[in-house]
Order: structure tokens, then sequence, then C-alpha cells
């Protein structure tokens, strides 16, 4: 067990497999079962802002004002009454979940506004949570925002949850920064104990039959690892924040990896949604023979041992490698 454990956010985590915020978190059921199967943490779906201010019949009254402009406008948020629990039952539901479980419940806030609704986050804390991950979800559209507005909305909202709890916060977050490296270092000097990357941006389709925008879910797979891998491999050693990766992680090798480039967890949902709840006592089982294969003491002497900070060759992160990639394919060889 010692040979698995590992540290995230102040927490001490039998493994690092973490369950990731997603469908399958909402039933307190599910939760035990993900204990049973070796998860070391939870993170509780989310609490969507729009959801609080349904509650306060703000946005309510918003929606019901264009739906008499369009008829479509009623279409533009689920029905969250059906989707998700309110606040109220989230809270509820941390409390049970504190209660039933031995292992830490980290709660979920999914908004981009300063506002009442980061009140939540004390609520959170209240009611129990070891932790809040921030899942910040927002596509700047507006041609008169610059980058740097952007920038500065997502560390006032950090400053401003970090005031209002004491419990540690982790923040979820796109890659789509111009410096990346940067806007990672000052959200660790806005005091994120954690930054989990990288957020997935669901984009909509068109319904051709319909004329109509429509939701399109995909699945992660493990493709999508590579561009977790870079950056966390990049930043290691030059923040303070523990870091998740979650989007990508299927396979035993994907966890093994994780650790390598300098996450301290990897979390998982879609391996979850496509082979079950049980299928992470298959990463567990998977990464303890691999472990003891290769004959690691330790996770924590696997952590960011593939990071930019420590390989032979930094240069493999960067520039050189784009080079690399391209003259092998053009000359016929394998791309590795």
């Amino acid at each position: 067990m010692t040979k698995l454990s590992t540290k995230y956010l102040g927490l001490a985590l039998k493994n690092p497999l973490v369950v990731s915020a997603g469908p399958l978190c909402r039933e307190l059921d599910n939760l035990k079962r993900m204990e049973d199967s070796q998860a070391s943490a939870v993170v509780l779906h989310s609490l969507f802002e729009e959801q609080i201010q349904i509650e306060s019949n703000h946005l309510d009254n918003l929606l019901w004002a264009s739906a008499d402009v369009s008829a479509e406008a009623q279409n533009y948020y689920p029905d969250f009454a059906a989707y998700n629990i309110g606040p109220e039952g989230y809270l509820e539901l941390i409390r049970k979940a504190k209660k039933s479980l031995s292992i830490p419940v980290i709660g979920s806030l999914n908004g981009v506004s300063k506002g009442g609704w980061t009140n939540y986050a004390k609520l959170i804390e209240e009611a129990g949570a070891d932790a809040l991950e921030l899942n910040i979800y927002f596509l700047p559209t507006d041609p008169a925002q610059s980058g740097a507005e952007v920038e500065q909305l997502y560390l006032d909202l950090v400053r401003e949850v970090k005031q209002s709890v004491s419990i540690p916060v982790a923040v979820k977050l796109g890659p789509y920064f111009s410096a990346m490296a940067n806007m990672a270092a000052r959200l660790d000097q806005a005091g994120a104990d954690g930054l989990v990357l990288f957020n997935r941006f669901y984009q909509p389709d068109f319904d051709l039959d319909e004329l109509e925008v429509v939701p399109h879910l995909v699945l992660s797979r493990s493709n999508e690892l590579k561009l977790r891998l870079h950056w966390v491999a990049m930043l290691y050693g030059h923040i303070k924040a523990d870091m998740a990766i979650t989007g990508g992680v299927h396979v035993v090798e994907d966890v093994i990896k994780s650790m390598m480039a300098g996450a301290k967890v990897a979390m998982t949902t879609s391996a979850l949604l496509e082979h079950g709840i049980a299928y992470l006592s298959t990463l567990h089982d998977g990464l303890a023979e691999w472990i003891e294969k290769h004959e690691y003491e330790s996770i924590e002497q696997m952590q960011g041992s593939m990071s930019r900070k420590n390989v032979a060759h930094p240069a493999a992160y960067e520039r050189a490698n784009y080079m690399k990639v391209l003259s092998s394919y053009a000359v016929g060889l394998p791309v590795r």
C-alpha cells in the first residue's frame, strides 16, 4: 500500500487514482462502489453557477423573457431539475458521502463570474468537503475582450474563492492561454493549491436535417493525454501547486505516464463510463503490478522522473521535438 500512496492538495491518498467530476458521482451508491474499487478520492459532479442563479429566479426570469422572443431559447440550457440536483441537494450529497466514505470527498463548482455563487464554496466546506475543485469553463467570444482581461477574470475568481474557504482549492482549466506556463504560475501565486489539467471543451455540432446547433459528447481517449503530459512535465518544479491530470486516462500506462510527468494524481471518468466503476480495480492492480515489476519503491519516486526538469534532453519538450517529428515524417521514418 505504501508504494502506491501519494499526496494531493495536502490529502494523504492510498493511491493516485481519483474519479473526476462526472455523472457517475451524482449517486451515493456509485461513490461507495468507487471506494470499494480502490478509488483514493472522488470529485463530485459539478454544481453549476447557472443552477444557483436559477434558485434565485434570476436566470429563470431571463430564460422565460427570452422564450417570448424565440421558441428555441428554452433549449439553450438543460432542465436542471432533471439534469442535476440543485444546490441544497448537492450539499446534502456531500454530507451523506462524508458519513459513508473513508476516502476524501472533493466538491466541484463550475462557473466563471464573481458574485453570490462563490458563497457556495463556503457552504460546500461547511457540508464537510475535504477540498474544492473550481471548474472554470469560459469561452471568451467577445472580440472586445482581451486575453489579459480573461486571465484577470480567472485570477480574481480564484482569489475570491480562496478568501471564502480554508479547505484546499484546485483549479480545473483549459489549455487555451497564449502563455500557459505564465498563467499557471500566476494561478499558483493567487493561492491555487492545485491545478487540474485540462478541462475538455465540448464543441457543439450541426443537425443538418433540423438546422439546429446541438450538443455533442465524445468520451476522451488516451491520445488526448499527450497535451496534459506535456504541460505537467513543463511545469513540474516551477510551481508549488499540486498537479492532476484529467482527460485521456484510460489504461495503466496512462496513469504511469501521468506520474512520471509530475502529476500527483490521475483522474478518470470516461474510462469508467465505458467499462464500469469496477474498472478502477483493474487500473489499481495493474499499477501495483507494474511498480513491482519495474522495482520502484514508491509512486513518489516515479513522480516527475520524466519531467522537463529531470530528463537528459529537455529540448525534447520544446521546438526541437516539433522539428524532429516533421523531419522524421518527411523522410519516411517512423514518428516516435
